[in-house]
C-alpha cells in the first residue's frame, strides 16, 4: 500500500468521526503542510469521496459520501492486507537470523529497541530455544515487563548477540552498540 492511500485512508476515516474536522488538525494528523492537507481534500472531493459544505456561512465540513464509504472500506481491507504481508516477512527474517545464529551456537540474546519489532523479536525468541537475556534502548523504565537498560550496560552482561530491532535506525544503532564494546560480529540487524 502507497503512502498516498494510507493517506487517503486516514483522511476518509478522520472525515468519518467528526465532520467539523479542520484542516490544521489534519494537517497535524498526517505530518503534512497544511496546503498539502487542502489539495488532499479537494482531490478526494473531486473523486467524490467526501463533500465540503459550509454551513454556517464561515464553518467548513467534510461528509462522507456512500462511494467515499466504499473506498474507505477497500483502503482497510488493503491496509490490512498489507500489514499481514508485512508481518509474516518480518517474521520470516527474524526466523532466519535467530535460527542462523541459534545454529552457530547462540543461546543469550539481547535485544536493542522497544517498538513493534522488538515485540516480534521477543514472541519468535520466546518460540525458539533463545533466551531473552534483556532489553536495551536510549529510554528507561520497563517494556513487556522487562527493565530497560541503557546499551553501556552491555559491557557487563553475558550474551551471545544483541538483535537490533529496527529498520530504520540500524546502521546507526549498530554504531553505537559497537562504541560500547561489543564486536560487530556479535551484532545482529534486520
Amino acid at each position: 500500500m502507497d503512502l498516498q492511500a494510507q493517506r487517503d485512508l486516514q483522511l476518509l476515516n478522520e472525515v468519518e468521526q467528526d465532520a467539523a474536522v479542520t484542516q490544521r488538525s489534519l494537517a497535524d494528523k498526517l505530518d503534512v503542510a497544511l496546503g498539502l492537507t487542502n489539495l488532499y481534500l479537494k482531490r478526494l472531493a473531486h473523486k467524490g469521496y467526501i463533500k465540503i459544505t459550509t454551513i454556517p456561512r464561515h464553518r467548513i465540513k467534510y461528509l462522507l459520501t456512500p462511494q467515499g464509504m466504499v473506498e474507505k472500506t477497500r483502503l482497510t481491507y488493503q491496509y490490512m492486507e498489507y500489514s499481514l504481508t508485512h508481518y509474516r516477512q518480518i517474521r520470516e527474517r527474524l526466523k532466519i537470523i535467530l535460527t542462523a545464529r541459534a545454529k552457530a551456537g547462540a543461546k543469550r540474546v539481547v535485544v536493542y529497541g522497544t517498538g513493534e519489532l522488538a515485540e516480534m523479536a521477543y514472541i519468535s525468541l520466546r518460540e525458539m530455544d533463545l533466551t531473552l537475556v534483556g532489553f536495551v534502548d536510549g529510554k528507561k523504565g520497563t517494556f513487556l515487563s522487562y527493565p530497560l537498560w541503557p546499551v553501556e550496560e552491555l559491557s557487563n552482561w553475558e550474551f551471545d548477540f544483541v538483535l537490533i530491532a529496527d529498520l530504520e535506525e540500524g546502521k546507526k544503532l549498530q554504531s553505537r552498540i559497537s562504541k560500547a564494546g561489543v564486536p560487530r560480529e556479535k551484532i545482529a540487524t534486520l
